[in-house]
């Protein structure tokens, strides 16, 4: 199912250099914030106004690759669909000349990933790439075996 696929967030964009601003652009720190508001919003265009238009958008975990506008498009309106209540928050952000990395928490009901009804919080990172003030590449890592035990899909660890 493409909404399993790239469960993050979906999601780093600030990769502009923090200590300038590209014309008309803002600082590195408000376009994250500013993105993470469009994934918070859960309105796809808002989403992919953030990216270029022949964006890499890789999901590590599931080995999933979206190319492009529509393809990212398609990706954000079925995770919002599968995770209704989507929210993102922003840990701690890195960026300079041009590449950064985030981490971040993704939590959400799931009602579409597994179909559970449950709720789910997981920590992850992103890797990610900026041209012309927009995100080129991004690249999302996290675990899924604690969204997956978290939802019951997976059996709880075992103590050790």
């Amino acid at each position: 199912m493409k909404a399993r696929l790239g469960i993050m967030v979906l999601i780093a964009l600030a990769g502009m250099n923090l200590s300038a601003q590209v014309k008309g652009k803002p600082s590195g720190a408000e376009f994250m914030r500013q993105a993470f508001a469009a994934w918070n919003t859960h309105d796809p265009d808002k989403v992919v106004s953030f990216y270029m238009d022949n964006v890499v958008y890789e999901d590590v975990v599931y080995g999933a690759v979206n190319r492009g506008s529509a393809e990212l498009r398609k990706f954000a309106a079925g995770f919002f669909e599968a995770v209704p209540d989507l929210k993102v928050e922003v840990i701690s952000a890195s960026a300079h000349n041009g590449h950064g990395a985030m981490e971040w928490v993704l939590s959400g009901t799931d009602k579409g990933l597994y179909k559970t009804g449950k709720k789910f919080s997981v920590r992850g990172a992103s890797v990610f790439e900026m041209r012309g003030g927009k995100c080129s590449t991004n690249k999302d890592f996290y675990d899924l075996a604690t969204i997956m035990r978290q939802l019951g899909v997976l059996p709880p660890e075992k103590a050790g």
